[in-house]
């Protein structure tokens, strides 16, 4: 499983914030950031990558971060944040909501509104989850009942979620890269019942269970074998022990097929690959291989097709972009 770690301590001072916001910008979401502490920024960040889900433990002195319309135009990977205060307090206004979480509190807010947030006077501690909307199988009216509203961490099912992820983030180099997707279905699981909870949305939930965690085991199943070239219906269908009738049904409804599916997140894994400049070295034919797109012409269409651009002019102008903005802003924490 991949686990990253970044500490602004191991930098020379003068080049702490910065590094700071540039790793926030890429790991989390972009949005801007202030502090009056950048002349010398302490932070740490640990993220463990498991597919679907990210898990993030924070810990930075105070700040200020904003995600205005036109970074959201810019870049909205359409997702939820999920943040749990363990250390000093996290304000956020959003939709017209202004909320303050103390530590033991849950926060949830969207990458897809604009958003104000400010930090306490002190070092503040916290647990960042990040998934995308989509698997939360609940209606998004309900969800938004939920955005930027306390929730209670520290009994029943809100103690449930925070002592697992606590858990989950002491223990992150004990996994092996296939616990990823399994632990991802329970963080979503577990995120599932809290909303439903306080949605009081108890009786209906079950209904919808088999099949919410069955569709989530298959895209986790998708997500653990993106690389296989030969990743189809009928292997999902085998690997998951249903029909390759149950499984379209699954994604009946969605926006996409399971085809549709797999093809969207292979391109999605290879254009953050095209924009990564650690892999500058590596050609495109081999980066679309890696995700399964072993026909390079085919791969050329089809990314052209999803992104109006060619996979090599998406690369130069993703590098320019990172060359020409130095000094791009953070995440909210």
């Amino acid at each position: 499983m991949a686990v990253i770690g970044f500490r602004t301590s191991d930098l020379p001072v003068a080049d702490r914030f910065t590094a700071w916001c540039d790793m926030a910008n890429d790991a989390l979401v972009p949005n801007g950031i202030r502090s009056e502490h950048a002349a010398d920024f302490q932070a740490e960040l640990r993220l463990q990558d498991l597919g679907m889900v990210r898990l993030n433990t924070l810990s930075y002195l105070p700040l200020e971060t904003y995600r205005p319309a036109k970074l959201i135009r810019r870049s909205d990977p359409e997702e939820l944040q999920l943040l749990i205060t363990r250390r000093g307090s996290h304000r956020i206004v959003q939709g017209g909501r202004d909320a303050t979480a103390s530590p033991g509190e849950v926060l949830l807010y969207d990458t897809s509104r604009p958003w104000h947030g400010w930090t306490s006077t002190s070092t503040v501690r916290g647990i960042m989850v990040q998934f995308p909307r989509a698997v939360l199988p609940l209606p998004e009216s309900e969800i938004r009942k939920l955005i930027v509203r306390p929730l209670s961490g520290r009994k029943g099912i809100g103690a449930l979620l925070t002592g697992c992820l606590s858990r989950m983030a002491a223990h992150a180099d004990s996994y092996a890269a296939a616990d990823g997707p399994r632990l991802a279905s329970i963080v979503i699981d577990l995120v599932t019942a809290l909303c439903a909870h306080h949605l009081e949305r108890d009786r209906t939930v079950p209904s919808e269970t088999h099949h919410r965690t069955l569709q989530l085991k298959v895209r986790a199943y998708i997500e653990r074998q993106l690389g296989d070239p030969h990743l189809s219906p009928q292997s999902i269908s085998i690997a998951c022990q249903i029909s390759v009738r149950h499984l379209h049904r699954l994604f009946e409804g969605e926006e996409l097929t399971v085809s549709a599916w797999i093809r969207r997140r292979r391109l999605e894994r290879c254009r953050r690959d095209l924009g990564d400049p650690a892999l500058l070295h590596r050609p495109i034919h081999a980066l679309a291989a890696h995700w399964g797109l072993t026909d390079p012409a085919q791969f050329s269409r089809i990314f052209r097709a999803a992104y109006g651009i060619s996979p090599s002019e998406y690369r130069q102008q993703a590098l320019h972009i990172r060359q020409a903005s130095p000094g791009r802003g953070g995440a909210a924490f």
